[in-house]
């Protein structure tokens, strides 16, 4: 008897408590917030798009020491405004340079500097990683050179 009486009052709470629970949250649910939350998330889907001319860059064969310089040009196809936060490259002897502190609305374009200063030997390819507010968050960039001895001096004297 006491273990039906115990079985019975446990039924009741959870019964008791199912109820009361679905009332108070359907009273909860605040329609401006519902909105204010929809408006939020179709803003966050509206992302920059950075689109490059090329993403590869190749200076051919060059003398070791000779800096070199490309502009890789690109525009931001997206919907939102671009901003880029870095650029670095693989290496010190290649330095990339950015507009900086200047978003790139939708349509407008930008150039990124990349200067090489020429070290190496043989094949060398560098890579530049532009970090930005597009949806993949870096983009990759890419230079190469078959980068040539300079000309070893005479050992004696000339004549």
């Amino acid at each position: 008897m006491k273990r039906i009486t115990t079985v019975f009052s446990l039924i009741m709470v959870v019964a008791m408590i199912s109820v009361s629970c679905k009332d108070k949250a359907s009273n909860k649910i605040v329609a401006d917030n519902v909105e204010n939350a929809t408006s939020r998330d179709e803003a966050q889907k509206q992302l920059p798009v950075m689109s490059f001319e090329k993403a590869e860059h190749d200076f051919g064969a060059i003398t070791q020491g000779t800096p070199q310089e490309t502009t890789f040009k690109f525009t931001n196809t997206g919907n939102a405004p671009l901003i880029i936060t870095d650029a670095r490259s693989s290496c010190g002897c290649t330095v990339p340079e950015y507009p900086k502190n200047s978003p790139i609305a939708p349509g407008d374009s930008g150039e990124l500097v990349v200067k090489f200063n020429g070290s190496g030997q043989n094949q060398v390819t560098k890579n530049i990683t532009v970090t930005a507010n597009t949806e993949k968050g870096t983009e990759t960039l890419r230079i190469k050179a078959f980068v040539n001895p300079k000309e070893a001096a005479p050992a004696g004297p000339v004549k």
